[in-house]
């Protein structure tokens, strides 16, 4: 198993040798609008075991978040996915847990498969998706679900447990143990590929803005955080 507690003095860095930093304000190809940075400011431990992905408004205007990833230092291939996080909220905020092809430098995007084991839209706090992309079925054509609290719950009230079960040929979605989407090759159009069954790393991130979840407005408060209790990896076992 891997795993990242998250257990280190507050106002620390995350693990440098489980984790590295995505930097820059390029919208990521989405029109988002924040500055990715590797400052504490945006990314740190709190002292109680958890890590804080935080985005802010900066004084200048603008915005400043953090997207962490294991590129290069640890990669995945079946098993058992999982995060406990609490989510934050408003128009406009947009985090991720999610998975990216190792092949992505090499490929390109779609072609390396992503896994988005949990997408939110800060708007809609009651609401999470998971969804595959590969090529043929990507962007808003992107195959998955959503999965719903009840009514009157918010996932920016507490912490929840978003998980992936991967295993060749089909991913399986659940939040809090609770299944709602399993999809194999039997759900992608038909002649496409199918993109993962070969590993995989980690991102964890939380964006500002975008063509997905729209834009902050005059309701939308900063800083906003996401708040990482563990991020776990179980192997497959035959």
């Amino acid at each position: 198993m891997w795993s990242d507690e998250f257990e280190g003095q507050a106002n620390s860095p995350a693990d440098r040798t489980k984790w590295t930093y995505d930097r820059g304000q390029t919208g990521w190809g989405n029109g988002e609008l924040e500055n990715y940075t590797d400052a504490l400011d945006n990314a740190f431990l709190d002292g109680e075991g958890h890590l804080v992905i935080q985005a802010i408004a900066a004084p200048g205007g603008g915005y400043t978040s953090a997207r962490l990833k294991t590129q290069g230092l640890a990669e995945f291939a079946y098993g058992r996915i999982e995060a406990r996080m609490r989510l934050p909220i408003g128009q406009g905020i947009w985090p991720t847990f999610w998975m990216m092809g190792t092949d992505v430098g090499s490929v390109g995007w779609p072609r390396c498969g992503e896994i988005d084991i949990m997408e939110y839209r800060g708007r809609q706090p009651d609401l999470v998706r998971g969804t595959v992309h590969g090529p043929g079925y990507s962007a808003i054509d992107g195959i998955g679900a959503r999965f719903a609290l009840p009514a009157g719950q918010r996932f920016s009230d507490d912490f929840h447990l978003f998980s992936l079960l991967w295993e060749p040929g089909s991913v399986e979605f659940q939040v809090d143990g609770s299944s709602y989407k399993r999809i194999t090759r039997a759900d992608l159009p038909a002649g496409a590929p199918w993109a993962f069954d070969h590993p995989f790393f980690l991102l964890l991130n939380v964006a500002v803005g975008g063509g997905w979840p729209g834009y902050p407005d005059a309701g939308t408060r900063f800083p906003q955080r996401m708040v990482v209790d563990y991020v776990r990896a179980y192997r497959r076992i035959n």
